[in-house]
């Protein structure tokens, strides 16, 4: 009766690290898209300010001044580079830290795992011992399971 609700209670706790390392997965292929996305915005920026040089050092060699509105528009794109690099290099941060935190409960689920089928074995063989070192399994389970939702709550 024991190993029964042990290993039912283990296999709620399996199926919630299961999903909640599901969503830290998505959650980091979702940023890791918001930050390639960022990147090709920085890039296009980029080729507009290489353009905008280009153009500046063609008229220099003509000797012809470079116009005011190109001043401010060369400014422009570097601010905005500026701050679009910021909100990438961020979005990948995320992308790191969601992804570790998938990892985290993915340990959980597969301690859960191993926990039941120890179990399974304890019922099978009517050896007490195995039941123990299910408990231990969904234990360190449990660890992860707790230290992965502080790192959500820490971050």
């Amino acid at each position: 009766m024991g190993v029964a609700l042990s290993c039912a209670l283990l296999a709620a706790a399996a199926a919630v690290a299961s999903m909640k390392a599901g969503h830290y997965a998505n959650e980091a292929m979702v940023t890791q898209i918001e930050s390639a996305n960022a990147w090709s915005y920085f890039q296009s920026k980029s080729i507009k300010e290489s353009q905008l040089r280009t153009k500046v050092e063609i008229l220099g060699a003509l000797g012809k001044p470079m116009a005011e509105t190109d001043k401010a528009k060369s400014a422009q794109y570097e601010r905005e580079k500026e701050e679009i690099q910021k909100k990438a290099e961020e979005f990948s941060r995320e992308s790191k830290h969601f992804l570790a935190t998938h990892n985290i409960f993915a340990k959980s689920v597969t301690m859960f795992q191993v926990a039941i089928a120890v179990g399974a074995i304890s019922v099978l063989t009517k050896r007490r011992i195995f039941w123990f070192v299910s408990l231990g399994f969904g234990a360190v389970g449990l660890f992860y399971a707790v230290r992965a939702l502080l790192s959500v709550s820490g971050h």
